[in-house]
């Protein structure tokens, strides 16, 4: 028997680099709705707006969630090449993705709860008030998602690739912005519609709608994370490929095969190859490469005897 391990460390370098830089970002957008909470929780304070208080509030959690995910890229940067983890720290992004998805989720069902409140027992709204601060609010928002934007749209971009996982702790960040955007485009509605048009309960409505929305986001995030925190198959599609590429050499027959995210842009795979006429591990090892980008690959190679 004969085996074989790859690991990537350019990869691993390069993920680091791009992950220093995801950070910056992510600061920079901490700070910016941090800030911005602060205003609108002292307005609402001072004018006695609900809506502008809930908001603030809600922007609050936000600030946490982006707060953790800041943490993430520190923590798996400042980590990188650390013997403690043995597939480096990839899968910390995934773990703040799926906590962050958890938090959103409660997010979504505690904006429920207010808005079939507010539908049941109507608070009062300073429309004239509440309006400039909720605009202000949501073209924060709009720029803290376009600080963001592009490294979103990269990751999306590499993710719809068989080679480049999703990056889930960016997409986290990401979609809690959109959703902070969007539940400020609704409450603007609802204060514009309740003080021109006297629509005061459109407010809880769009509430409604919002928690359907984002527990929608939540639960796609939560999905997507935990498939890679519980190593499930990265791709039965690259599986077959895989396996096919490597039983076109000779008689091999691939005895198991296991392929698994073990963090944005990386994967890992194990191979268990039988032939009568085993090569060199480096071998099968090109060969694999010529059809997936694998940060680990580990092969081992068994000779049986040909059946006559």
């Amino acid at each position: 028997m004969h085996g074989d391990t790859l690991p990537d460390l350019n990869n691993v370098h390069d993920t680091s680099l791009s992950a220093h830089h995801q950070e910056r970002r992510t600061k920079w957008v901490v700070l910016v709705t941090a800030l911005m909470m602060l205003v609108e929780l002292t307005v609402g304070k001072l004018t006695g707006s609900m809506a502008l208080t809930a908001d603030g509030w809600h922007m609050a959690t936000h600030v946490g969630a982006l707060g953790l995910s800041a943490a993430a890229y520190w923590f798996a940067r400042t980590r990188t090449g650390h013997r403690a983890f043995s597939f480096g720290t990839g899968k910390v992004y995934a773990l703040a993705g799926y906590t962050s998805a958890v938090s959103l989720a409660l997010i979504a069902v505690a904006l429920g709860f207010e808005s079939l409140s507010r539908l049941v027992q109507p608070v009062p709204i300073q429309f004239r008030e509440a309006l400039p601060v909720a605009v202000v609010g949501l073209l924060v928002n709009l720029l803290s998602v376009k600080l963001l934007e592009h490294d979103h749209d990269h990751a999306s971009h590499h993710g719809g690739a068989s080679h480049h996982p999703h990056d889930h702790n960016l997409r986290a960040a990401y979609i809690h912005l959109v959703a902070d955007a969007m539940t400020s485009v609704l409450a603007i509605t609802a204060l514009l519609s309740g003080r021109y048009l006297g629509w005061t309960r459109l407010d809880p409505m769009m509430g409604l709608v919002g928690t359907v929305v984002i527990l929608n986001w939540a639960w796609s995030l939560c999905r997507g994370t935990s498939r890679q925190l519980l190593d499930a198959c990265a791709s039965e599609a690259d599986e077959r490929l895989l396996r096919h590429e490597l039983e076109a050499i000779d008689d091999v027959r691939v005895a198991d095969l296991h392929l698994w995210e073990i963090g944005p842009g990386q994967r890992s795979c194990v191979v268990a190859l039988v032939t009568s006429n085993p090569r060199e591990p480096a071998y099968y090892r090109e060969r694999a490469k010529t059809v997936l980008d694998l940060s680990h690959l580990t092969i081992e190679v068994h000779r049986c005897e040909r059946e006559h």
